[in-house]
């Protein structure tokens, strides 16, 4: 299946528009994280994690609402399969006198019920720390290790390129995390799950990068005579079929996850939705653009 067989569109001698979307995105993002930042987890500020079982009948707005009187904060409440409600909440108390909480919040708001703890999980502090150090490890261990495969495999610009990219994808897709939190009505917490999910951001980005790339530098020998610019600009053309399309069919999965994937699953499809669409949109207005102007300062220079 091919789309844009022919397709002869000017993306780098228009790539300014771009330049334009992605500043106003990564400065509302940069914004938002700084002055109002992420909901962090309990995998990275410690809490406690419950899954109460025999639950089907109530609403998950009825149960945070019967919880917050007994609680010490509001928690995160979450439909957890067929049968029952997933509860996070950040307390320095003793696990047992918290799940004794839960059960008489239940057993009070909702009697009848034949209400049980099915699962208990505990994160305490120093544990949430090295987490959230090694999450960050991960992603720019990656960014790292990508930087040094590019360059290997092509050279220094397209690594400068490639990892650009990759930041203005995280970046946004956090900034975006940070500006929703609170506002949809499902969770955007930054835990484990999500941290997977960005990791897989950055796998599916660069990989549509590196097919770009690795036209550019095909026709780059196949068209000597023809400016950097439009060697690339004919490079993406080349590429958009196969960008289209996988874009396309990855973004119809991700949404059925999220549609139907259920509650605890919801924010990380919802982080793959945002980072299938960025990722495309950067692999041609923000990693190619970024070798074409490399290019042009090389040029300079060495005139």
């Amino acid at each position: 299946m091919r789309l844009f067989e022919n397709a002869d569109y000017t993306l780098i001698p228009n790539r300014r528009i771009g330049y334009v979307i992605s500043g106003v995105l990564l400065t509302i993002s940069v914004i938002s994280l700084l002055w109002k930042g992420l909901a962090l987890g309990i995998d990275f500020r410690g809490g406690m994690e419950f899954v109460v079982g025999n639950t089907t009948d109530i609403p998950t707005v009825d149960v945070r609402s019967a919880l917050v009187g007994s609680l010490e904060e509001e928690p995160e409440v979450k439909r957890f399969g067929e049968t029952g409600h997933l509860i996070r909440i950040s307390s320095s108390e003793d696990i047992t006198t918290v799940e004794n909480r839960v059960l008489g919040a239940f057993e009070s708001q909702f009697p009848g019920q034949n209400v049980q703890i099915e699962k208990t999980n505990v994160v305490g502090p120093r544990f949430a720390e090295d987490l959230k150090r090694g999450a960050i490890y991960a992603v720019f261990g990656a960014l790292l290790v990508i930087f040094l495969y590019i360059m290997v495999r092509f050279e220094w610009r397209y690594s400068l390129g490639a990892v650009a990219a990759l930041v203005h994808d995280v970046t946004i897709t956090l900034g975006l995390f940070s500006v929703l939190s609170g506002i949809v009505p499902f969770s955007l917490q930054i835990d484990q799950s999500i941290i997977a999910a960005f990791l897989t951001i950055v796998g599916y980005s660069l990989n549509d990068t590196v097919v770009v790339f690795d036209r550019v530098r095909e026709y780059v020998n196949l068209f000597k005579t023809e400016p950097f610019d439009e060697v690339v600009n004919r490079s993406i053309n080349a590429t958009l079929s196969r960008t289209v399309v996988t874009s396309v069919t990855t973004f119809i999965v991700v949404s059925i996850l999220f549609l139907f994937g259920g509650e605890v699953l919801r924010g990380f499809s919802f982080a793959l939705i945002v980072g299938v669409i960025i990722g495309t949109y950067s692999s041609v207005f923000v990693a190619s653009p970024t070798i074409v102007e490399l290019n042009r300062r090389l040029e300079k220079s060495v005139a």
